[in-house]
């Protein structure tokens, strides 16, 4: 008699211990992913090098507010914080890859991904005891509240009007914004200058100005004095320039018979 109801207590309680069993089990993610080979709304074609399409997102971005954490040639990733309420947190990363298109000269493929993360304020409360020993065993409970921002929710932003705003604010920004472009060898000329009217004009051409010291114009006055062609004197003895004039100098005596 006894073991009928405690059997009908069991079949009672196995659907409740099956949905709480059901409520634990975290839900499953729904992917919807069809990896198609058709367009795909995260990407988008430029007419410029992947080099130029990269500054442009990355001006796109910061004119938006987003703060740039990493800039490479063919990479941008930047965030944005966003508040909408004093316990609840957002953040925006962007993720940006520049490859080469078709024409890896004139064309580039731009990937965007976007992931917003949501943190909330949790508050934890710690409780502690502590005894006095004059009074015996009597303990006080002390409790304290600490506050701190969870990670609570992660998501991919989902394509849409996001990304297309994004893509064409990135292609105003690449119409505008001048860019440098290499110049074909064919198109370079050159011309020949002027000759200069000072160069060939001897008239115009300046003297040069030569300054001499004391002892190199004593140099060359003795090299002038020793080239210079010898005097003949009455007697028929050759004398340099510099005897002669010795020689007028002296006084000379006449004797007298």
């Amino acid at each position: 008699m006894s073991s009928r109801p405690s059997r009908i207590a069991l079949a009672s309680i196995l659907p409740v211990l099956a949905g709480l069993c059901a409520c634990s089990t975290p839900p499953k993610a729904t992917l919807q992913e069809d990896f198609s080979g058709g367009a795909s709304p995260y990407t988008r074609t430029f007419q410029v090098t992947s080099t130029e399409a990269c500054e442009g997102a990355r001006r796109a971005l910061l004119s938006q507010g987003y703060m740039t954490t990493l800039v490479r040639p063919d990479t941008v990733d930047a965030t944005k914080n966003f508040q909408p309420a004093s316990d609840s947190h957002f953040t925006v990363e962007f993720h940006i890859v520049c490859t080469a298109g078709d024409d890896a000269t004139n064309s580039s493929i731009v990937y965007a991904n976007a992931v917003q993360n949501g943190y909330a304020l949790k508050k934890s409360a710690t409780s502690a005891s502590v005894g006095l020993s004059v009074l015996g065993s009597l303990s006080l409970p002390i409790r304290s509240n600490s506050d701190a921002m969870v990670k609570i929710s992660s998501e991919t932003v989902p394509a849409g009007k996001f990304y297309d705003r994004f893509f064409n604010l990135m292609s105003h920004y690449l119409n505008t914004v001048p860019r440098s472009a290499p110049v074909a060898a064919d198109e370079v000329k050159s011309k020949p200058l002027a000759p200069s009217l000072i160069v060939n004009n001897p008239e115009l051409t300046p003297t040069p100005i030569v300054v001499q010291t004391p002892a190199a114009a004593t140099a060359i006055q003795a090299s002038d004095a020793a080239a210079a062609p010898a005097t003949t004197t009455a007697a028929g003895a050759s004398e340099t320039p510099a005897a002669a004039a010795e020689a007028s100098s002296t006084p000379r005596t006449t004797a007298t018979r």
